[in-house]
């Protein structure tokens, strides 16, 4: 089976876990759970990181608490910093990632630099065989 790459059946049970846990998340009919398609990879981003054993998800949970709770304890002025729970999530995820050493804040830094310099459009001619969202079923 050549074009396949070898760990293509733990990607797919990844993928699995993360339609499944999709499709569970609570929301109002017509409303989707991920507003933007960066929130959906940040939520698959945790799961992976935990199912790999980067943190406990009790610790990640106390860290989505403490950035909630710092927003809020900041006036949680929606004018200077607009509620959004997937910026907690993302804070928190790096918060845990960070605390237990897989990630350094001069690799974050330095990823973001790169990922805000990419264009939108670039690539948009080739084909791309990751799906860059994933629609729960309903």
């Amino acid at each position: 089976m050549t074009g396949f790459r070898p760990d293509a059946t733990e990607l797919g049970d990844a993928r699995r876990r993360v339609e499944a846990l999709v499709a569970e998340l609570p929301s109002r009919p017509g409303e989707e759970p991920f507003a933007e398609p960066w929130e959906l990879r940040a939520f698959a981003m945790a799961v992976a990181a935990h199912h790999n054993g980067q943190y406990e998800w009790s610790e990640f949970q106390l860290s989505l608490i403490e950035s909630i709770r710092r927003w809020e304890a900041e006036g949680g002025d929606p004018d200077a910093a607009p509620w959004s729970y997937y910026e907690h999530w993302l804070t928190a995820l790096e918060t845990v990632l960070a605390g237990n050493g897989v990630l350094s804040e001069a690799a974050l830094d330095e990823r973001t630099r790169e990922v805000l310099a990419t264009p939108r459009a670039r690539n948009h001619h080739e084909p791309h065989y990751e799906p860059v969202a994933v629609d729960p079923a309903r």
